[in-house]
């Protein structure tokens, strides 16, 4: 149910990640990248702390685009430096093994709460992992709201 389809950009070629998946992670914190995820994430890529109580994937290209943005927040703003903290601190250099599986560290299944069940979706250019549990949540309070999220994005020119 999704997959990962190519884009030609200036910088070369990018990935657009979507679809939904559902994995177990193991008890050594291994997990299966979906195969339609695997080339759009390369031989190595990133993994840290996202949002919502998950954890983001980026390909090495869109990590080090993500890099400069970040490096061009300010010092001197406590939510730029408290930004910046959280997101590199938990970040980690990932390969895809053998059997298409990435390793996830213990601190970082702790922060997404990824204990057994995990939904792997695709998101543009990133890969997201949640606990099914908290994606099962997030989706039913999504859906019931969707048409006022829908109407607030309208200022965005959607």
């Amino acid at each position: 149910m999704g997959g990962c389809g190519t884009i030609g950009v200036e910088s070369g070629v990018t990935y657009m990640f979507m679809g939904e998946y559902q994995h177990n992670i193991d008890a050594k914190g291994r997990i299966i990248v979906p195969s339609k995820f695997r080339e759009g994430l390369g031989d190595q890529f990133v993994v840290t702390r996202g949002l919502d109580q998950c954890l983001f994937a980026y390909p090495m290209n869109e990590w080090r685009q993500l890099e400069e943005k970040l490096k061009k927040l300010p010092l001197t703003k406590k939510d730029a430096r408290a930004f910046t903290r959280f997101f590199f601190s938990g970040a980690v250099e990932c390969e895809i093994d053998k059997q298409g599986r990435i390793n996830i560290p213990a601190p970082l299944r702790k922060y997404a709460d990824i204990e057994k069940e995990c939904a792997v979706i695709g998101v543009s250019n990133r890969v997201e992992f949640w606990a099914s549990q908290h994606w099962n949540q997030f989706v039913e309070e999504s859906e019931e709201s969707f048409a006022e999220i829908a109407e607030n994005m309208m200022d965005f020119d959607l």
